[in-house]
């Protein structure tokens, strides 16, 4: 049975509980129970208190609305009406956040705390372009390799099979250019696929690994920082504007509270998750050589670049970031120390 076109249309705009309520159900990956999760519940409470009841957020946890594509295009046809998302995810919308990942092109948070509110205004128009507001930014973790086998160098991963998100084929590409041997499954398919030997490395902040547990299956950590992992809460404009203005200025105030907390809480949480799979016997290897493996992530740059990200942005992030480094304006062209 499908919906009538009015019933479908209702529900494109947010759906409306009989109290005059707006509901708006918001899907992540990240798994029930997670610090992630615990977080977005308190945002979904603040909103409820700060609307007065008129506005409940739902979340949907762990995937269960599975992967961000399928968010984005649960989001398109009404089922959904908002998603936590990284900028894989996004980039299913719209190619620009994905600059904020790119492997090796900011290195550190204090990085991203420089870069991003320089730039922040062209992803959230490009964003708003498509239909969709951003309610909040967070960093969530720098990405690792979680292998079977021990990674210590670039050489090494020649023969693994590393998970690869599907739907972003630049990305099959930029890990291509990088020396890995890229595996394209959905989020959701990844636990049985590290069961029946499918894949056997995957690249993921430390905390998501202890709470879904992969790393009972992916035992060697490679102790170097590949990218770091940026996420946004975004809701889809039409939902968004039946929201009254004066209850939208409270709601965007939380969000980006959220958001906040989330990227100041990151760096702890990880190492505390790395602490505790140690425990439990993870091992952490030393990289072979730091150098080759920060060559490594710069040849994705040229794949990435006007492909995943477009140039003049990559080259705008690029320059910001040398005058991070530099503590000084960088001329085009100049590289800094």
């Amino acid at each position: 049975m499908t919906l009538s076109p009015i019933l479908a249309l209702a529900f494109s705009f947010g759906v409306a509980a009989p109290s005059g309520r707006i509901v708006v159900k918001l899907a992540t990956l990240a798994p029930r129970g997670s610090p992630y999760h615990q977080v977005l519940e308190e945002m979904a409470q603040k909103w409820r208190e700060a609307s007065g009841g008129t506005v409940e957020l739902r979340i949907y946890p762990g995937g269960v609305a599975g992967g961000e594509g399928d968010m984005i295009r649960k989001i398109g046809i009404g089922e959904l009406q908002a998603a936590s998302l990284t900028t894989v995810g996004m980039h299913d919308i719209t190619p620009e956040p994905a600059v904020l990942d790119v492997p090796g092109l900011i290195a550190t948070s204090a990085e991203l705390d420089s870069v991003l509110p320089r730039i922040r205004g062209r992803l959230e128009r490009a964003l708003a372009a498509r239909g969709f507001v951003v309610v909040g930014w967070a960093t969530v973790g720098t990405a690792r390799f979680f292998s079977v086998n021990p990674l210590r160098q670039p050489a090494d991963a020649r023969d693994a099979k590393l998970y690869s998100w599907e739907g972003d084929p630049g990305s099959v590409v930029g890990w291509e250019a990088a020396g890995f041997r890229p595996v394209v499954l959905s989020a959701t398919d990844i636990t049985p696929s590290l069961a029946t030997g499918m894949i056997d490395v995957l690249c993921e902040p430390p905390l998501f690994a202890l709470v879904s547990r992969t790393f009972e299956r992916t035992r060697h950590m490679l102790d170097f920082d590949w990218s770091l992992l940026s996420a946004a809460t975004v809701v889809r404009s039409r939902t968004w504007e039946r929201i009254p203005p004066a209850i939208r200025t409270k709601l965007l105030a939380i969000g980006e509270a959220t958001g906040q907390e989330l990227s100041a809480e990151a760096e702890r949480m990880n190492q505390q998750a790395i602490a505790e799979m140690k425990r439990q016997g993870l091992v952490v290897d030393a990289p072979a050589d730091p150098a080759a493996w920060r060559i490594a992530a710069e040849r994705t740059w040229p794949v990435i670049r006007g492909r995943e990200v477009p140039a003049d942005l990559f080259d705008d992030v690029r320059r910001l970031v040398q005058e991070t480094r530099a503590g000084r304006p960088v001329a085009p062209g100049e590289r800094a120390p």
